[in-house]
């Protein structure tokens, strides 16, 4: 057997995925060939495969027997490049739901904030976090929809919350419940569904209040 044609672990294409992010860090890869490419490290099966998304990448130094068949990307579109600037975008539709989008930003909400009963969380190599201990509900039941890459979610609830992140896909990443799980029986219950890849979702409470139920 070919070494291209050897299996390839989690932490070599979770590797690989740095070395993407440090690309788009600088110039080098535009953020939809960024996801293009995070999409096929992701899905790859063997070291050819893998290593066919840094083959044209200056300083990436692959091995011969490494290299994957000749099948170049296609030429970049118009597309500008991404660059270190932090972009935030808090999109309102119908009232229903809202969209949280950030790059390579560090995104929060906290204080009495208003929340809809849905909210799509939607980032690239940013830091995010919801605290919903003084927020404003609108309903018991607030869906969240994540779409991530190289992301930090974190979301903070109230002590009698509950949160299901069982419909939570991980690709290299994680998703941590440190709070009950439901049923719901009080102000709030998150469901939260979709796909992190190489990232991570925690929901938690408020530090200290396990101290605070303690000696309270």
């Amino acid at each position: 057997m070919e070494a291209r044609d050897l299996r390839v672990s989690d932490a070599e294409r979770e590797h690989v995925g740095q070395l993407l992010q440090r690309a788009v860090g600088q110039g080098m890869l535009s953020l939809g060939e960024f996801t293009e490419r995070m999409d096929t490290a992701l899905a790859s099966k063997t070291r050819g495969e893998l290593n066919s998304v840094l083959a044209d990448l200056p300083g990436m130094q692959i091995a011969e027997e490494h290299r994957p068949a000749p099948k170049p990307f296609p030429a970049p579109t118009s597309q500008p490049t991404a660059r270190r600037v932090v972009h935030e975008h808090w999109g309102h539709g119908s009232g229903a739901s809202d969209t949280l989008r950030g790059t390579m930003s560090t995104i929060t909400r906290k204080g009495p904030w208003n929340v809809p009963p849905s909210v799509r969380v939607s980032t690239r190599m940013s830091t995010v976090t919801l605290d919903f201990t003084q927020a404003v509900m609108s309903t018991q039941v607030v869906e969240i929809h994540v779409d991530d890459y190289c992301s930090t979610v974190t979301l903070i609830v109230p002590t009698e919350a509950t949160v299901d992140l069982n419909r939570v896909e991980t690709v290299a990443g994680s998703a941590t419940n440190k709070v009950r799980t439901g049923p719901p029986y009080g102000p709030l219950h998150l469901v939260v569904s979709g796909r992190v890849r190489l990232g991570s979702v925690t929901a938690k409470h408020p530090f200290g209040s396990s101290i605070r139920r303690m000696f309270g």
